[in-house]
């Protein structure tokens, strides 16, 4: 497409000489701006994809694809319901729960939190929770004899294993002087860390059995909690299992449940492509003035050339050669900036906590623990073709205008 004489002049313009200073600048900060607009946003895009990854593997491994519960009072019979659930094709395991708040009390702190109660083996089935606890064991739940409290939680709290916590429940015992709370105290068996901050800092895992006392659910639970083999497919399962447990019980999907929150990731997510590709769209018409500027510094070459033999298609191609050089090496320089960066993003955030003695990305806002990444190889490809497409269009203006000048017009003064 472009012959060796061609490429020799479009290189021999791209290097400006001491005159033509201010050209370079502008031609070196459309190549800045392309590289920047690229990397930010294959960052950007690749965070917020881990961003909503991670919050999702949490919250379905945590609460479960679809619960099943008797809307405003405890679901009774839960055994049979259990089986029922277990029966539709696809279902994983269903897992009854019993759930309430209550006030956690030590002599250092007292703040709400939720206790989830369910059994040894159901905790062992969930690998979220399983792989979660780093201090402590099983054994002491198996028994009945402890609760498991998250990591940010025995913290806050001041908790170590063994240590002693006081659970309050609204849910008390009628006596003749009113209502009186229910009042247990209990000892930390072991400690998990799901790496959710709301998670870590609010919940209580305790045996069913004891829960079903300590809440007064005699034979009823809170709710079941069903995994299925397709999470993306949550609600077609919660329509099935409708049918199934209706009018008694209900079905809630993890769509149902977080679909605000989720809405509200998807728009971010699109607002942010907009605004970042207004980058790569600034650095375009960068590239535009730059050429236009570079078109007319040249216009006695161009002349010059045109009336040794070179063709109009010659001159274009010169010129789009040159336009286009800087989109291509911005994009190629930008990918793997965003890309690296992508790639290390914890040990860098965590470079810059120690250098600037500050917390970035703090857990409480943010949720998570660690700042996660997610690359999307077609988000990349879309990000580089775009930048591409923007750079060979802001080339062809220029190299047309270039391949249009007369040269006769060019050297009349000359």
């Amino acid at each position: 497409m472009f012959n060796a004489f061609e490429r020799l002049v479009a290189f021999r313009y791209l290097r400006a000489r001491r005159q033509e200073g201010f050209i370079s600048v502008v031609a070196w900060f459309s190549l800045l701006g392309i590289m920047l607009g690229v990397a930010t946003l294959i960052i950007v895009m690749s965070v917020m994809n881990g961003f909503r990854e991670q919050l999702l593997s949490r919250i379905v491994g945590v609460n479960g694809h679809v619960e099943v519960m008797s809307p405003g009072r405890p679901l009774a019979d839960y055994e049979r319901f259990a089986k029922i659930v277990r029966g539709v094709d696809g279902v994983v395991t269903v897992t009854p729960v019993v759930q309430g708040q209550v006030l956690a009390s030590t002599k250092i702190h007292a703040a709400g939190a939720l206790v989830r109660g369910l059994t040894y083996e159901d905790f062992r089935e969930r690998p979220i929770l399983k792989n979660s606890l780093f201090r402590g064991s099983l054994d002491s739940f198996k028994k009945g004899r402890g609760i498991l409290v998250g990591s940010r939680f025995a913290r806050r709290f001041g908790l170590e294993l063994g240590s002693k916590v006081k659970l309050i429940s609204p849910q008390g015992t009628n006596t003749a002087m009113g209502p009186v709370p229910r009042v247990k105290t209990f000892r930390v068996a072991g400690i998990f860390r799901v790496g959710m901050s709301e998670y870590d800092s609010n919940f209580i895992y305790m045996p069913l059995k004891i829960a079903q006392v300590f809440f007064r659910h005699k034979n009823t639970v809170s709710k079941l909690e069903v995994i299925t083999n397709n999470p993306d497919k949550a609600d077609t399962f919660r329509k099935i299992i409708d049918k199934k447990v209706w009018p008694v019980a209900r079905g809630l999907s993890w769509q149902q449940v977080n679909s605000s929150f989720f809405e509200a990731l998807r728009v971010e997510r699109n607002v942010m492509f907009l605004i970042l590709s207004l980058i790569i769209i600034v650095a375009a018409f960068n590239v535009i003035s730059s050429q236009v500027m570079l078109v007319h510094d040249k216009g006695k070459g161009i002349a010059i050339l045109r009336t040794m033999g070179a063709t109009r298609r010659m001159i274009l191609r010169i010129f789009f050669m040159t336009g286009a050089s800087v989109g291509i090496l911005g994009t190629i320089m930008g990918g793997t900036l965003g890309l690296l960066f992508t790639f290390n993003i914890e040990a860098i955030r965590q470079f810059l906590q120690t250098l600037l003695n500050t917390e970035l990305f703090p857990a409480e806002i943010y949720f998570l623990s660690r700042m996660p990444s997610k690359v999307d190889n077609f988000e990349v490809m879309l990000v580089i073709i775009m930048a591409l497409v923007l750079s060979l269009l802001a080339s062809i203006y220029p190299a047309w205008k270039a391949a249009r000048m007369d040269p006769v017009e060019a050297l009349r003064y000359e």
